[in-house]
């Protein structure tokens, strides 16, 4: 497997945990599968460490995902990226989307919008229509504000997030997905699943989903290799590298480790860690040949 980059240039792929727990075998696997891609592309591997959430990243945590790193013999090349120290990125890409009219402030709690989805799905035969993550769309309920009252309530000091009016974003774009043997498609999207994104909140100036396109796009990546949990979060992604004029990298989606419930592998459900199973004697050997890079 080479690379169909024009001019020679060299592939650059990425791998971007946060640090908010422990490395589990999912975790393994992705950095893994990357670093196969790289090598077998020509390519470079970059590390990046998404630590926008300050509510539930910690520096422990952080250390804890070099120490993990490094005893499974991954290599990266460059410099680690942390997203704590570039939010004027985000910021300024924020402010471009403002200037395109496809961002507004939305003043409603979690609380709110429960109410507003339960008045809503009045008949049981219609159910209210949920994200790909099962999440329920958000209502619109502050879509149409009037720019007077938006302008008040925000100089009040009201607390709001920024939500992505996917109504306005235009054209619904596409992108090229690749397989393990480097064979390509393209694969249309529809964001409109997703309704109306949140962007930016109060306590985190951003989201993982402007966040990602931005640093991808200053880190020249070119091939996204991430868990299949996330492709449909592509439709987000696709839809902001075309409103904030970014390139869109190929993408690949491996797949998932389930545990015995059938359930994916995360840190949300205690799955084990790479710290606890070293600990029990698993060498990253073990680990590599587990997860099929013997």
């Amino acid at each position: 497997m080479t690379s169909s980059l024009p001019g020679g240039e060299r592939p650059v792929l990425r791998f971007a945990p946060s640090p908010n727990g422990l490395l589990h075998l999912g975790h393994a696997l992705c950095a893994l599968t990357n670093r196969s891609f790289a090598d077998r592309m020509g390519g470079r591997l970059l590390l990046r460490i998404e630590d926008i959430d300050i509510t539930r990243c910690r520096p422990e945590f952080e250390q804890a995902i070099h120490d993990d790193l490094a005893w499974l013999g991954m290599r990266f090349d460059g410099a680690v990226r942390r997203q704590s120290e570039h939010v004027e990125s985000y910021a300024a890409a924020l402010c471009r989307l403002r200037g395109q009219d496809v961002v507004y402030p939305c003043f409603c709690s979690r609380q709110q919008i429960r109410r507003a989805v339960a008045a809503g799905s009045t008949a049981p035969e219609r159910a209210w229509p949920h994200d790909p993550d099962g999440a329920p769309l958000y209502p619109g309920t502050c879509r149409s504000l009037a720019s007077d009252t938006v302008r008040a309530r925000i100089a009040a000091g009201e607390p709001h997030v920024l939500r992505l009016a996917m109504d306005r974003a235009g054209p619904e774009p596409a992108y090229v997905a690749f397989d393990d043997a480097g064979a390509t498609r393209r694969v249309a999207v529809a964001p409109g699943r997703w309704g109306d994104v949140v962007l930016a909140r109060r306590e985190i100036p951003t989201s993982y989903h402007l966040s990602v396109v931005i640093d991808d796009a200053l880190q020249g990546v070119t091939h996204v290799v991430r868990g299949r949990d996330l492709e449909a979060a592509t439709d987000i992604h696709v839809v902001l590298q075309r409103l904030l004029g970014l390139p869109t990298p190929l993408y690949h989606f491996h797949r998932l480790l389930l545990d015995e419930g059938g359930e994916k592998l995360a840190k949300s459900r205690g799955s084990r860690t790479l710290a606890d199973l070293r600990a029990g004697g698993v060498t990253a050997g073990d680990i590599r040949a587990l997860l099929g890079f013997a």
